[in-house]
């Protein structure tokens, strides 16, 4: 009986264990990509979530979605807001379809799953409005009295009383220019560089936190010290940002808003009853550094028993722009703390440090010195023959008047009273190295100045290993340099221009998505598009722009970024809204082209910057980019059900094609242009190769690279297409050689001489264009995920729900994995060699499907579980086991 009873106990729990392991349920809840946002303005707003669930087949049946404003109401399923009902579908992006939302109101919502056997599960996470519109604020813009030369940045104050007992408490805070936020003499938040650069007279963003721990009983005080950033930029370089047309003293407009336990609310507003005075920081500028004397520090300036009487009043200014709107998007941080690798002390007077790797972002020093000593760190990527900070191949556009403002060197003024320490707050930089100089002699050790990795804190969504230290120190240095230009829009290099180019931004997208959640970041840039757009289609080539890019080169080969992003945000989300909020600027862009084209070609375009000696014809490249536009804009169309435009652009597609086919295409010898790598690579990589023609012009790529010694000879268009080119076509043996190269010219070239981010230019001692932290090679970080791994998406099921698996067991690696954190959960690709062939491993997460097609050579056959397949496989989701031998 006792040994029945144990067995049966046994058993039972076994059941339990077996259901706790593989019940479904929903996981990684998120509302408009936002883990619990605070402050959102969309109307609409977006839910996600994956389903956990590790059973072979596993597959959402149906889910609902319920929303209050009471946790426990919400339980019940009472008071709701809205309640989709079940819904019979395998969806997991749903878009708020319930009673109107109302601003600063936070809302749980419910999701509930049924699994293919229709249990269910469920979840809840939250979300909470912000603004919504513009006449919510309460506040009024104000700034200092001083004008736009006026270099101190200036601090601002107030004390209110909480006389009752709080429950909760927001701050909401927009600016122009750059802010630092204080409560009770305490940051709030963690964020850097906030708000987001945008065109400033058209788009301001907000940012919500949550304060109710900064508050006290009682008097508190709010200090607020604003920086420059791109609003009034005070330094001179070539790109005109100090005439930009907004350019004016930096202003910010606060709402405090606290609720009571009462019920009752308050805002205390920033207004007239604030006062100003100028900073320790006696010149910011997010281009050049910060300078800082700390002699002129104002002890517990943003405390409430500050004496403030000899500050000044405060002037009220018209907000910048009618446009305020919550910046919902990761923010930039202080991501990762990099000590000194060594120091050299050339003096008494004089210390390089050296991090071991080029980063962007800032350093904090810690000292002990005299009063008054002047310290100067100069950041720089490169040392001179001598062992000394080199700014040469970096500092080419900064036009300073006089010496007032060197370029990346902050200055450090001590007080003398003892240990004091600096780190700029309205400036990043790209560096390795930093020469510390000093007006009189300091002791430093290694220990005195650590680096600051900054960037958007995007989180990472990708990962690969592969059994080539090189390829593995490419990817790294690839997403090194991804992240040292993300701040809040991708830009070019975080040093000599920090622009917005387009094209950069274009050719590493679909790096950018395979390895980071970047969807935020990509949909603020994309609404500067819009801001920029002028009425007749015609866009910048850098954005934000002051003005400066909308000149004779800013063509399709970089500005399609306005239909190339919005689409691969489709693809790899599988969410429409910014292809949709994109829809009619990329119909304006693609009809001024055509306006302004003969026959379907057209010279509008930068062409392949810099190659590495072949050119290729500018008419061609720019024309293949208009197709790409026009496609994407027929394919919208056709999503969209506007049968009309899908016509039309179809038809201007295919005649783009025809055209670009007709002049520049040898339909005998299969070869494009003057046959250079470039030409030969877009032509495969954009579709615009006949199908018929497909592997001859494929093959003749190859021919044309082996030729040319194993190695690329690319521009930045040839770059984006030469590996897919050639792996997509039956040479991927020959698109890994590229990608592993370790001589002149290459990407492992750089990392054998010691890069630790891509570079600008193939020619590391080239004349000119030679940052070494630049992002527009980097397509190769994310062929490692297509090229190699042969993790792809799907155009006809998007978001990777259901994912096209082209692994290529590649000569020269022993293994590869690769994996992604898709919308439905982490898809893993990996093989390695055995000595009877090779052992394939994939990973389908739950809810979603694969259509797998694994390459075999002659007299090769594929298993799985130990059973003959066919090459050509649908998979459900589930892990997977493949051998061919």
């Amino acid at each position: 009986m006792i040994l029945s009873l144990r067995k049966f106990y046994i058993l039972l729990l076994l059941v339990i264990l077996q259901q706790t392991v593989f019940a479904a349920k929903p996981v990684q809840l998120k509302c408009e990509y936002l883990v619990r946002p605070i402050g959102l303005d969309n109307p609409k707003p977006r839910f996600t979530w994956m389903m956990l669930d590790e059973t072979k087949g596993a597959v959402q049946n149906a889910y609902r979605i319920i929303i209050g404003t009471d946790s426990i109401q919400l339980a019940n399923k009472q008071g709701i807001q809205w309640d989709s009902g079940k819904i019979l579908s395998s969806n997991s992006l749903i878009t708020y379809n319930g009673r109107t939302l109302s601003p600063f109101t936070k809302y749980y919502w419910r999701v509930e799953i049924w699994d293919k056997s229709n249990k269910i599960s469920s979840a809840t996470s939250t979300f909470e409005m912000g603004m919504m519109a513009m006449e919510n604020w309460k506040g009024t813009w104000i700034s200092d009295t001083n004008d736009i030369n006026t270099l101190p940045a200036p601090y601002f104050r107030k004390v209110f009383a909480a006389e009752k007992k709080i429950k909760s408490a927001r701050a909401y805070i927009a600016a122009a220019g750059l802010y630092e936020l204080y409560l009770n003499g305490k940051k709030v938040g963690n964020h850097r560089l906030d708000p987001m650069y945008t065109r400033f007279d058209r788009r301001n963003l907000y940012v919500s936190y949550d304060v109710t721990s900064n508050l006290n009983d009682g008097k508190n005080a709010i200090g607020v010290l604003l920086g420059n950033g791109w609003y009034n930029h005070q330094s001179l370089a070539v790109w005109n940002f100090d005439k930009a047309p907004w350019r004016a003293r930096p202003t910010f407009c606060l709402d405090l808003r606290i609720t009571y336990t009462d019920g009752s609310v308050e805002t205390i507003t920033s207004g007239s009853d604030w006062k100003t005075s100028l900073s320790p920081i006696i010149s910011n500028s997010i281009y050049t550094a910060e300078h800082y004397d700390a002699r002129l520090e104002q002890k517990g300036w943003n405390t409430v028993n500050f004496d403030d009487s000899k500050w000044k009043g405060i002037t009220l200014r018209a907000a910048p722009s009618k446009n305020i709107v919550a910046q919902a998007m990761h923010p930039i941080r202080n991501v990762e703390e990099i000590p000194v690798k060594t120091m050299r002390k050339f003096n008494d007077s004089t210390y390089l440090f050296d991090l071991g790797r080029n980063i962007a972002g800032v350093t904090k020093i810690k000292v002990t010195g005299e009063r008054g000593i002047v310290i100067r760190l100069k950041h720089a990527e490169r040392l001179d023959s001598l062992g000394h900070a080199d700014l040469s191949n970096i500092d080419v556009y900064h036009r300073p008047k006089d010496k007032s403002d060197p370029f990346q060197t902050d200055i450090f003024i001590l007080n003398g009273e003892g240990d004091e320490q600096f780190m700029p707050l309205f400036n990043y930089k790209g560096f390795q190295y930093i020469e510390v100089t000093s007006s009189k002699p300091i002791r430093l050790t290694e220990k005195s100045l650590v680096g600051y990795f900054m960037h958007s804190d995007v989180p990472a969504v990708g990962k690969l290993s592969s059994s080539n230290p090189l390829i593995n120190k490419i990817w790294w240095a690839t997403n090194n340099s991804y992240l040292s230009n993300l701040y809040g829009f991708p830009t070019d290099c975080p040093q000599r221009e920090k622009n917005g180019w387009t094209g950069d931004g274009h050719f590493a997208i679909e790096t950018g998505l395979y390895n980071f959640d970047g969807i935020t970041v990509y949909e603020k840039w994309m609404g500067d598009h819009r801001d920029e757009q002028q009425p007749n289609g015609v866009l910048p080539d850098i954005i934000p722009t002051g003005g400066w890019g909308y000149g004779t080169a800013n063509g399709t080969d970089w500005t399609s970024t306005i239909a190339i992003i919005p689409w691969n945000i489709y693809t790899f989300y599988g969410d429409s809204k910014l292809l949709a909020d994109n829809y009619q600027s990329i119909k304006q862009y693609v009809n001024y082209v055509d306006g302004i084209s003969k026959n379907g070609l057209t010279t509008f375009g930068r062409g392949d910057w810099v190659p590495v000696k072949s050119t290729s014809d500018l008419e061609y490249t720019s024309s293949v980019y208009f197709y790409v536009d026009a496609d994407i804009l027929a394919k919208a169309a056709k999503l969209f059900n506007n049968n009309n435009d899908y016509l039309v652009y179809s038809a201007l597609a295919k005649k783009i094609k025809n055209a670009i086919n007709s002049k520049y295409f040898n339909a005998q010898t299969g070869i494009y242009g003057k046959g250079v790598q470039t030409e030969l690579s877009i032509a495969l990589q954009w579709n615009i190769v006949p199908e018929a023609s497909r592997q001859l012009v494929a093959d003749n790529l190859a021919k044309r690279v082996v030729a040319d010694g194993m190695h690329i000879d690319v521009g930045v268009l040839g770059a984006k297409a030469v590996l897919n080119a050639l792996s997509d076509n039956g040479h991927s043996d020959i698109a890994y050689k590229l990608a592993a190269q370790d001589t002149y010219p290459g990407w492992g070239w750089w990392i054998v001489n010691g890069a630790t981010t891509l570079h600008e230019n193939w020619d590391m001692q080239a004349k000119r264009d030679i940052s070494d932290n630049h992002m527009m090679f980097g397509e190769i970080g994310g062929w490692f995920f297509k090229g190699i791994g042969g993790i792809k998406v799907d155009e006809d099921k998007p978001g990777f729900k259901n994912i096209l698996l082209r692994p290529h067991f590649v000569e020269g690696l022993n293994h590869f994995e690769a994996s992604h954190d898709g919308p439905f959960g982490k898809i893993i690709s990996s093989w390695k060699r055995t000595d009877k062939g090779v052992k394939y491993h994939v990973t389908i997460p739950a809810n979603s499907s694969a259509s797998a097609k694994i390459p075999l050579i002659k007299g090769q056959t594929l298993f799985l579980n130990g059973k003959e397949i066919a090459n050509k496989i649908q998979l459900v989701a589930g892990n997977y086991e493949f051998e061919v031998k």
